[in-house]
């Protein structure tokens, strides 16, 4: 017989520097070994060690480009078990040590990318706006509603799940920052694709940073009701 070996997989998040990876890698891409370790602010010989542990633990995935190594988290499973972990975790207080970084974290709370879905003070709004319109159903966990898919259809989302995709078609992640669930799954990666193709938000560089546009707020705001005070971008 065999169990899960939950003591190993929870061994290699015990060290700050591979949590710190992991959070890093949420913003869905891929990362070179010299990158994560500026990040991480650690020696790249050491990041190199880490990086062979998660990735024999099945964390990670490494992508090569030519002579350029590149890792990635495994998977939206992945990526959705570390942010509910994130979620469960105590909040360990850091030091701010300037406006900019103020800013970043404000920016970070109010809305960001996990992994291929959106997160955030804005993905919680959106998920308890679809569920007060009857667009979500919750009586067997998080399912949509003949009138969600019809919603989904007029905003232009498909919500056909893949043929042989063995990944949620609709569940929810824990927000770290918010403490509530956000929309995740197949149609929350689906939702968040639509609103980057249709320039409603739009990423802050190469951070996780994500920022709504003019269009992106009207459009929730008549989609879903939500107000100025989750709409407007967080202020210094």
């Amino acid at each position: 017989m065999s169990a899960p070996d939950l003591a190993s997989l929870a061994g290699l998040l015990a060290d700050r520097t591979r949590a710190s990876i992991c959070l890093a890698l949420l913003d869905g891409r891929a990362w070179t070994a010299t990158e994560l370790a500026q990040h991480a602010g650690v020696a790249r010989s050491t990041v190199t060690g880490h990086l062979h542990r998660l990735v024999a633990g099945g964390l990670l995935e490494e992508a090569r480009q030519g002579r350029h190594r590149y890792v990635r988290l495994s998977g939206p499973a992945t990526a959705e078990m570390i942010e509910s972990l994130a979620s469960h975790a105590p909040l360990r207080t850091t030091p701010v040590r300037s406006l900019r970084d103020a800013n970043r974290r404000r920016a970070l709370a109010h809305a960001r990318s996990c992994y291929d879905h959106l997160a955030g003070a804005v993905a919680v709004a959106i998920t308890d706006a679809m569920t007060e319109r009857a667009l979500l159903a919750w009586d067997y966990g998080p399912s949509l509603s003949e009138d969600g898919k019809a919603w989904l259809r007029d905003m232009g989302i498909d919500d056909h799940r893949p043929l042989g995709s063995c990944r949620a078609h609709i569940r929810t992640c824990l927000d770290w920052t918010e403490r509530r669930p956000h929309l995740a799954g197949a149609v929350g990666a689906a939702l968040f694709q639509r609103a980057l193709d249709a320039g409603w938000v739009t990423r802050r560089g190469t951070t996780r940073v994500v920022e709504l546009t003019d269009a992106g707020r009207a459009v929730f705001r008549k989609q879903l009701g939500l107000g100025d005070e989750v709409l407007s971008p967080p202020q210094g």
